[in-house]
C-alpha cells in the first residue's frame, strides 16, 4: 500500500513460526487469516486483525507492523514505534521491520535515528529498492543532500518505477532550479500515481519559473483539497500557493495562503516547540544576562585553527544573505565553507543550556574551553570539511545567538555579518518554509519573526564592543549592486586574494546542492528581485514593523 503518510509498505506474513508455548494451530490460523486480508490489500481487517492477536500475546514482526500501521493511521506514531522496535528485537535480521521503524520514526521527524534503520535495512537486503528511498528522504531532510542524490538513484537503479526515488530527484533537481529536469521526471511520478504531493510540489515550482502562475494555483488547489495529506504537506502546498498567488501580483490572496501554511505548522508544533520557555524567551533571556556581564569578560587566549590558515563565522539571520555570501566565498578555491551544520552543539550544552549559563561561560578557564574547542573541530571533520590550508568558513544565519561561545571559544576568528533590509528579512522568514526547530517556529508569526530578529540584534549589538575589530558588515543590497566592490572588500578583510572564480558562483551552486530554501534562487545567480518586497504587503506587515522600526533606523535603510 501507498498513502501519502507512510509511502511504500513492505509486509511479511508468515516470516516466522509462531512462538513456542503457545497453541500453534491457532496461532497459524490467526497469521493466515492477517495475511489473506493483506493479501486482499484489507489493510483496515488486516490492522484490526493484528490488533486482536496482539492483545492475546502472539508477537510476531508482521502482526507488530500491522498493529503499528492501524496507530499511525490514529496518528499514534510514538505508540506505532514502541510496537515496531518491539518486532525489531524480535527479528533483528527482518529489513521490512527495520523499514517500517524508520518510516514511523521520520513521521515524528526523528531522522537520525530513522537513518540508523533504513542503513540496517539496508546492511541485511542491500536491493532493497524501498529501503534506499526512504534513507534518501531522511538524508535530504537532514541537509546530507549529495548522499540523499545517491540513496535516491540507488533506488531508481533497482527499482525503475520507484516512486520515492523518482519524486526525490524531481525535488533535488527542483531545488538546485533545474526546472526542466525536474518537471520530466515528475511526471512520470504522476503518470504512474496521480496527485503524488512531492511530484506535485515540483510540477508547480516548475510552472512558476517559466511563468505559469496560473497553472501552479490550479494544481496545488486540486491537491489542498486531497484528505490524504499529512499537516506539513497541506501547509507546504499552502505556502507554494502563497508564491503562486504573488507572482500574480493577488498580495491579500498570497498572504492569507501563507498565513494558513504558517498556522497549520503553528498548530502542528506547538507542544514540541510552543511550550516555554521558546527560542525567542530563551533570547530574551541572553540579553538581560548580557547586559549583567561587562564586555572584556567576552576576550580569551584562543588557539589558531588547527591546519586551516583562517578560520570565519559567517552569520546573520535567516534570509539575510548568508546563503548567497556562503556560496560566493565557497568559490574561490582558497576556502572551504560549511552550510549550516550545528558545529558548536558540545559548546552550547556546556555553556549555553539556560541564559544564566552565561555568567559562567564569561569566567570559564581556559582548562574548560580547550575541550569545547577540539569538540568544535571534530564535529567540522565529521562534516567532512577539508580545512587543511584554507580559510574555513562556518555559515550559518543563527550563530549571531551564539556569539558569547564564539568570542570565548575562537578570539582569532573573523565575523562576517550579512544584513539586509530588516522588513524584506522579516517578510522573506515568514513567507519561507524551514525545517522546523524551535527557532523556525518563532518565524510562522510576523510578531514573533519580528521579535526574535529584534533579539538576535539586540545579542549582536550587546557583543559588538568585543567582536567590532574582527567584524566586517555585508550589506546584502550593496552586494548585489556592487558585487565586485563588495566582495574585493570582503577578500580583502580575510586576507584572499580576487580570483574571478567568484563571479562564477551560481554554476558551483548547481553543483555543489544548498539546503536552505535559498538554493533555486541562487542557482540563477545574482537578483535584486526580493530588494523592497516589504512594501507590497505593508498593510500586512503593519503589526511588525514597529518592532524592527528601530534597526531599519540604525542600518540606515529608507523609513519609507
Amino acid at each position: 500500500m501507498t498513502s501519502w503518510k507512510t509511502g511504500p509498505i513492505n509486509l511479511k506474513i508468515g516470516a516466522l513460526a509462531p512462538p513456542p508455548a503457545r497453541d500453534a494451530a491457532a496461532d497459524k490460523a490467526a497469521l493466515a487469516e492477517i495475511a489473506a486480508a493483506v493479501q486482499a490489500r484489507d489493510f483496515e481487517r488486516g490492522g484490526r486483525l493484528a490488533e486482536r492477536a496482539l492483545a492475546s500475546g502472539l508477537e510476531h514482526p508482521a502482526v507488530l507492523n500491522l498493529a503499528a500501521l492501524k496507530l499511525e493511521g490514529e496518528e499514534r506514531f510514538e505508540d506505532a514505534v514502541r510496537l515496531l522496535q518491539r518486532a525489531v528485537a524480535i527479528a533483528p535480521g527482518d529489513p521490512g521491520a527495520h523499514n517500517a521503524l524508520g518510516l514511523c520514526l521520520r513521521r515524528l521527524e526523528r531522522d537520525a535515528e530513522a537513518l540508523i534503520q533504513f542503513d540496517q535495512a539496508i546492511q541485511i537486503a542491500p536491493t532493497f529498492a524501498g529501503a534506499h528511498s526512504a534513507r534518501g528522504g531522511c538524508l535530504e531532510s537532514l541537509g546530507r543532500l549529495k548522499e540523499a542524490e545517491a540513496a535516491f538513484r540507488r533506488s531508481i537503479e533497482l527499482q525503475p518505477e520507484n516512486l520515492g526515488g523518482l519524486a526525490g530527484i524531481a525535488n533535488l533537481m527542483s531545488r538546485r532550479g533545474a526546472h526542466g529536469e525536474a518537471r520530466a521526471m515528475a511526471a512520470k511520478v504522476l503518470s504512474a500515481q496521480p496527485g503524488y504531493p512531492d511530484a506535485v510540489n515540483v510540477m508547480a515550482a516548475a510552472e512558476l519559473a517559466a511563468g505559469e502562475a496560473p497553472a501552479a494555483q490550479v494544481r496545488l488547489e486540486a491537491m489542498i483539497a486531497d484528505p490524504r495529506l499529512t499537516p506539513q504537506q497541506l501547509a507546504f502546498a499552502q505556502g507554494l500557493l502563497g508564491d503562486a498567488l504573488d507572482a500574480q501580483d493577488r498580495v491579500p490572496e498570497a498572504f492569507s495562503a501563507y498565513a494558513a501554511c504558517n498556522m497549520g505548522l503553528w498548530r502542528t508544533y506547538a507542544k514540541t516547540y510552543g511550550a516555554p520557555p521558546t527560542a525567542l524567551e530563551f533570547a530574551q533571556g541572553m540579553i538581560g544576562r548580557l547586559d549583567a556581564i561587562a564586555p572584556e569578560a567576552w576576550t580569551s587566549a584562543g588557539e589558531p585553527p588547527p591546519g586551516a590558515t583562517g578560520h570565519v563565522f559567517l552569520l546573520g539571520f535567516p534570509r539575510s544573505g548568508t546563503t548567497l555570501l556562503e556560496q560566493v566565498l565557497a568559490s574561490h578555491p582558497d576556502v572551504e565553507a560549511l552550510e549550516e551544520r550545528e558545529t558548536l552543539s558540545a559548546a552550547m550544552r556546556a555553556f549555553l543550556a539556560t541564559p544564566q549559563d552565561l555568567d559562567r561561560l564569561a569566567a570559564a578557564s581556559e582548562a574548560e574551553l580547550k575541550p569545547l574547542r577540539a569538540a568544535y573541530w571534530d564535529r567540522v571533520r565529521d562534516e567532512s570539511a577539508h580545512v587543511g590550508g584554507k580559510v574555513f568558513v562556518d555559515k550559518h544565519p543563527l550563530n549571531s545567538l551564539k556569539l558569547p561561545l564564539i568570542a570565548r571559544l575562537f578570539p582569532n576568528a573573523k565575523i562576517l555579518f550579512a544584513r539586509r533590509d530588516p522588513r524584506d528579512v522579516v517578510l522573506s522568514c515568514y513567507r519561507r518554509r524551514f525545517v522546523m526547530s524551535g527557532s523556525a517556529y518563532q518565524l510562522l508569526t510576523l510578531s514573533g519573526a519580528a521579535g526574535y530578529y529584534d533579539a538576535a540584534m539586540q545579542i549582536a549589538e550587546r557583543m559588538a564592543p568585543a567582536l567590532e575589530a574582527r567584524s566586517h558588515v555585508v550589506r546584502h543590497e550593496t552586494l548585489i549592486e556592487d558585487f565586485d566592490g563588495v566582495v574585493r572588500a570582503v577578500c580583502d578583510f580575510l586576507g584572499l586574494p580576487w580570483t574571478d572564480d567568484l563571479r562564477a558562483f551560481s554554476a558551483r551552486t548547481r553543483d555543489r546542492g544548498i539546503a536552505t530554501p535559498s538554493g533555486a534562487q541562487l542557482a540563477g545567480g545574482l537578483s535584486a528581485e526580493g530588494v523592497g518586497q516589504w512594501r507590497r504587503y505593508r498593510q500586512q506587515m503593519a503589526p511588525a514593523l514597529p518592532k524592527l522600526r528601530p534597526w531599519v533606523e540604525r542600518f540606515g535603510y529608507d523609513p519609507q
